[in-house]
């Protein structure tokens, strides 16, 4: 079920608020478990099978892994920091990634070893479970943590609602059980003022999902489906206008996600920690990576980064560090060699930032316009590979930004597409994401979000008159938000992090 389809906005969201309220005077557990029981359908009505609109077998993988963690933790807590509590961290670690390399790696190691050696040649497809990324995360975070002994003695109901709760549990953020389960045991919550605030960050992600990254794929695809052997080679205008839309497509995705997870938990009156900061608005690439999907960054820093050693072993282990974290990072994104090559080139461009930053003595050493836009089109050159099918359209398509297929000329199907005013459109979207507000500094009188450590946060600025409040003419304001958005509503579209 989609955020941005018909049954989501019009049945389940609220009906599922209407009766979390209607239970406010309840015993409290029962309204948790009205959330648990919603996210869990949330979940179940997502099948692979068009025939069948139910998926029992993913629910009671979803359980299964819920349960099995949950019992796991209470045992590690009462073993921390001991020996044999680190052998059974080990065993549920690896139980955990066994699982997620089952369904999400098999096939990708087996064709690769086929290549290799030939054997064991094709095998049957395996279904990805939708979300298994983020809530084997997730979990994994919560058993370290108990064997640290940082969780507490949680009620099943917050354990499974925190892994559960459908704002989040699809495509993140990965938030982090101290964050959520205070949250969770709140029993007055003023919806009257949540939920207005949650409805018009929620309507922001829906324009920019509808609105601007949807009307981004015409123009990416055509392109990097020529770069993949679709006909001729793109030339490079067309190319650089792909490459720049799929990157405006994908950000405006994702930040859309990042708004609609945010409003629609707080409209609950739950706040998730901020995963997405403007982040073709930094000025280097480990800024990219405190503003980008900060969630993941703060896992892989706390739970891969630092227990690999981090920095604490001289300036050569770090680089390994850094580039091992990266590469993983990109192999968690998706089982293909060109999300390892996407991996591997930010572990390389955080390495050389890092260099620079120790030989310069300072961040500092360039203009902010002209450090955003190298960190721009640095950014650029990784998604090519992110987009890309394989290396040879990679390959091609870096090869026509280049110049390598001429300058100009589009006849056929990109023609009409480069030539209509659509290039136009993917500059101003571009503009906008270098200069105006983003949601959190829209909302920021609201508190949208809770702030991530070690990532930026919208700063405490003087009163804006662009800043939102609920007056009648940011009301007025939003239903031309829902006006338009709603004259774009003519197809469902899904995320791109959903494949992930």
């Amino acid at each position: 079920m989609l955020f941005n389809s018909y049954t989501f906005l019009l049945l389940f969201l609220p009906v599922t608020l209407a009766v979390f309220l209607a239970l406010r005077r309840a015993p409290f557990r029962l309204g948790l478990g009205w959330l648990v029981f919603a996210s869990l359908v949330y979940y179940g009505v997502w099948n692979p099978d068009p025939d069948a609109p139910w998926s029992p077998k993913y629910l009671l993988l979803i359980l299964g892994s819920c349960g099995a963690n949950y019992l796991l933790g209470k045992r590690l807590s009462r073993l921390k920091h001991s020996r044999p509590g680190k052998i059974l961290l080990a065993t549920g670690v690896t139980a955990n990634l066994l699982l997620l390399g089952y369904f999400k790696y098999a096939g990708f190691l087996a064709a690769t070893a086929t290549w290799l050696t030939g054997w064991p040649g094709d095998i049957a497809k395996i279904t990805l479970p939708l979300a298994i990324s983020f809530f084997t995360f997730l979990q994994i975070a919560y058993l370290v943590d108990a064997w640290k002994g940082q969780t507490e003695e949680y009620h099943f109901t917050d354990y499974l609602l925190f892994v559960t709760f459908f704002p989040h549990l699809i495509a993140g953020p990965l938030i982090h059980h101290r964050e959520m389960m205070p949250q969770f045991r709140r029993k007055n919550r003023g919806w009257h003022r949540d939920f207005p605030v949650g409805l018009g960050i929620f309507m922001a992600g829906m324009f920019k999902k509808v609105v601007i990254a949807d009307n981004m794929a015409p123009v990416a695809n055509p392109i990097f489906a020529l770069a993949a052997g679709d006909g001729r080679m793109p030339t490079m205008a067309e190319a650089w206008v792909g490459a720049v839309a799929y990157s405006l497509q994908l950000y405006f995705d994702f930040s859309g996600y990042s708004d609609m997870a945010n409003g629609s938990a707080r409209m609950f009156g739950i706040r998730f920690p901020l995963n997405f900061h403007s982040p073709y608005k930094a000025v280097s690439i480990v800024e990219f990576w405190r503003r980008w999907h900060m969630t993941l960054s703060r896992f892989l820093r706390e739970y891969l980064y630092i227990p690999l050693g981090g920095n604490r072993k001289g300036p050569s282990r770090r680089y390994v560090n850094l580039f091992l974290t990266m590469l993983l990072g990109g192999l968690w994104h998706g089982a293909g060699w060109t999300f390892i090559a996407w991996g591997a080139l930010h572990g390389l461009y955080l390495c050389f930032n890092h260099a620079w930053t120790t030989f310069r003595g300072s961040s500092k050493s360039l203009p902010a316009p002209l450090a955003v836009l190298l960190t721009f089109l640095a950014v650029l050159v990784g998604w090519v590979f992110f987009r890309a099918h394989d290396f040879p359209s990679a390959w091609r398509m870096l090869g026509s930004m280049a110049g390598a297929h001429g300058l100009s000329g589009m006849p056929d199907k990109a023609n009409r597409v480069i030539a209509s005013v659509q290039p136009l459109w993917v500059g101003l979207a571009l503009l906008a994401c270098w200069t105006l507000p983003n949601t959190q500094e829209i909302f920021a009188r609201y508190k949208p979000a809770l702030p991530v450590r070690g990532a930026p946060y919208p700063a405490r600025t003087p009163r804006r008159w662009w800043q939102w409040r609920p007056t009648p003419l940011f009301a007025l304001l939003g239903v031309g938000l829902i006006i338009v958005t709603g004259l774009q509503f003519d197809k469902v579209s899904e995320f791109i992090y959903f494949q992930f």
